[in-house]
């Protein structure tokens, strides 16, 4: 699979303090599920037929893959979802944000399954709607809160989507992080007279994608980029620094991106002069200044599709991917841009033994592990939602 020679720990056996979460890998993925697994999977899915529709996210690993009908980001799978109305069961082989999404835009007689609860995402767990409510509350203190609009990313609960419908916020999936944007700085009365509407953005709950989009592609200076420690007493952030910012990122990363580093990036282009990085925008600024290319999941998948044969590759996302991605392209040489090789713990929970329980659960006229946003949380985060999918220009694949 790879050229490049890389140090890369044991899986399991290694550690690397400096990546941002700064702990060991949980080891390998367990083996194959066995044949009788496959067969009860394939056996309930046909029972159910056209009743059900199973939707798999990139990340998931390949024999969750294998039964997912679509294949995707969140938002395109929750919006895939939407598309089938004549489903009654909508079985999201995701994470839990994932889920909550399908069930906003489906309809109610649609009911979503995630087959194991425990698929969370550090991510939007870093960002609880107490703490946002708490940060907001101190921006009025600060005289601030009028000119603050809250764009979060798709990657967050339905009740941080709901806050930010609230309070007059939108959605954003990493596409079209740079559209949010726009039109959240043109919100504001242009106080400043200089076109942006002088409004400032509380970006949820990924700073990396925010700071990458603010100062990348919208030219906005990093110093007038801050970072709200939930943690810390007024966010770690005087009066004086509030006013003065016109992006307050909330402290959130990705577990997976957050871990790509610029100093095996140096390595890599040390070692093979040609090759081509690629990185996910929730990877740090570092990464992402050093990166020859920058994009959604679907974007890397549509640039490696389009790679001239033989040429080398460094990607930064969830390790899942990365290996599908090899595997379908022998002509290239793809790697993975990390030493110690991790999955996304939390996506790898939905495995082949959970899928064939709440498949066979069905089946039988049990509804497990279903998803259900309560219908206020709902209807303030579809304004949200609603918002993002009214923005002009882009698509708004994930």
């Amino acid at each position: 699979m790879s050229l490049v020679d890389l140090p890369l720990l044991p899986l399991g056996k290694g550690r690397d303090l400096d990546a941002e979460r700064g702990v060991e890998c949980p080891g390998d993925l367990p083996a194959a599920s066995d044949p009788d697994l496959v067969a009860r999977a394939r056996a309930a899915k046909e029972a159910l037929g056209d009743r059900v529709f199973v939707l798999g996210h990139h990340y998931q690993r390949d024999e969750v893959i294998q039964f997912a009908d679509v294949t995707g980001d969140s938002f395109k799978l929750a919006r895939d979802a939407a598309a089938r109305p004549d489903a009654e069961f909508i079985v999201f082989c995701g994470v839990h944000f994932m889920a909550e999404s399908a069930d906003i835009l489906t309809a109610p007689s649609q009911q979503v399954v995630l087959p194991d609860l425990a698929a969370g995402c550090s991510m939007a767990d870093m960002a609880r709607l107490r703490q946002v409510e708490d940060a907001w509350d101190a921006m009025a203190d600060a005289g601030i809160q009028d000119s603050v609009v809250p764009v979060t990313y798709m990657n967050s609960s339905a009740d941080i989507k709901a806050f930010c419908g609230r309070n007059g916020g939108v959605v954003c999936t990493s596409s079209n992080a740079d559209v949010a944007l726009e039109w959240a700085f043109a919100q504001k009365p242009d106080a400043q007279g200089d076109g942006q509407g002088g409004a400032k953005v509380l970006f949820l709950p990924d700073q990396h994608l925010g700071r990458n989009t603010a100062v990348l592609q919208m030219g906005i200076a990093l110093d007038e980029c801050v970072v709200w420690d939930p943690l810390q007493p007024g966010g770690g952030l005087t009066a004086e620094e509030l006013r003065d910012a016109r992006m307050i990122l909330w402290k959130g990363h990705c577990s997976v991106h957050g871990r790509f580093s610029e100093d095996v990036v140096d390595e890599l282009r040390a070692q093979h002069p040609g090759i081509n990085i690629l990185v996910h925008p929730e990877c740090k600024h570092e990464v992402v200044l050093k990166a020859d290319l920058v994009g959604s999941t679907e974007f890397i998948i549509k640039t490696i599709e389009a790679a001239e044969p033989g040429t080398v590759w460094a990607i930064g996302t969830e390790l899942n991917l990365v290996k599908r991605l090899a595997d379908a392209h022998p002509d290239k040489t793809i790697v993975f841009l990390d030493r110690n090789v991790c999955y996304c713990s939390t996506m790898n929970r939905i495995d082949l033994p959970h899928l064939v329980w709440a498949l066979e659960n069905l089946v039988a006229g049990t509804v497990v592990n279903q998803i259900v946003v309560d219908p206020e949380t709902e209807a303030d985060a579809l304004v949200a939602l609603q918002r993002m999918l009214d923005l002009p220009g882009k698509s708004h694949r994930d």
